[in-house]
């Protein structure tokens, strides 16, 4: 895709660190180097001001990436990259079939009024739920690393979506402040809406959070 797009050696990309390193990784094969840029808080999608602020005189492109459902906020990119003269690359998602994305809706609608004590996702304009990404607030990473090992513990199949953004790991590690990007890597826990869970589990899922509220009073 980059390549193809004619993005090369001396070449900039911008790209998220909140996800999948796959895509730096694909800048790097090119001979270009993967810039990051921090996310908007509610998309856990690239921030349009972020991005201009990330832009040089040698960004050739931005791949936009996706995040759990929700889309980013392309109209801004697009906009953007046409005042700056780069490429909008836009790496969608996995479709999920719509009956699927209609029981997820509903599982998400259920989680969204029952949760207690953690931030439940803003529901926006047509986020499909390819994961429900919950925040857990408190002490950040100990706190929501407890929290989930107690779900699990309690039959719940939690996972964290982003354990260490990609601009941490050793082969990409920059000196870039990122403050929404470590925030969301902090905080957010992927709960279950698969369409295969039965009411049961569902109530299963709210019990087993709802009853962990005194771990998630914020520190002071």
């Amino acid at each position: 895709m980059l390549r193809a797009a004619g993005v090369g050696f001396g070449d900039e990309v911008v790209v998220p660190a909140f996800g999948n390193v796959e895509v730096a990784e694909a800048v790097t094969r090119t001979g270009a180097l993967p810039v990051f840029a921090d996310i908007d808080p509610v998309t856990y999608c690239l921030d349009p001001d972020a991005v201009d602020a990330a832009v040089t005189a040698r960004t050739a492109a931005v791949v936009v990436v996706h995040r759990f459902g929700r889309r980013a906020d392309l109209a801004r990119l697009c906009r953007l990259a046409e005042l700056r003269h780069l490429l909008v690359l836009d790496q969608s998602e996995r479709e999920v079939p719509y009956d699927d994305v209609a029981q997820r809706r509903q599982r998400a609608a259920y989680l969204d009024t029952r949760l207690r004590g953690v931030q439940v996702p803003d529901e926006g304009d047509g986020h499909c739920y390819q994961q429900y990404v919950v925040r857990v607030p408190g002490n950040g990473r100990p706190d929501r690393d407890a929290f989930a090992r107690t779900l699990r513990g309690r039959g719940v199949d939690c996972r964290v979506p982003v354990k260490t953004p990609v601009h941490r790991l050793p082969e990409f590690r920059r000196c870039v402040a990122l403050p929404e990007t470590e925030l969301a890597a902090e905080q957010t826990l992927a709960l279950p809406v698969d369409a295969a869970l039965t009411k049961r589990d569902m109530q299963r899922i709210v019990s087993a959070c709802n009853s962990l509220g005194g771990l998630l009073q914020p520190a002071f």
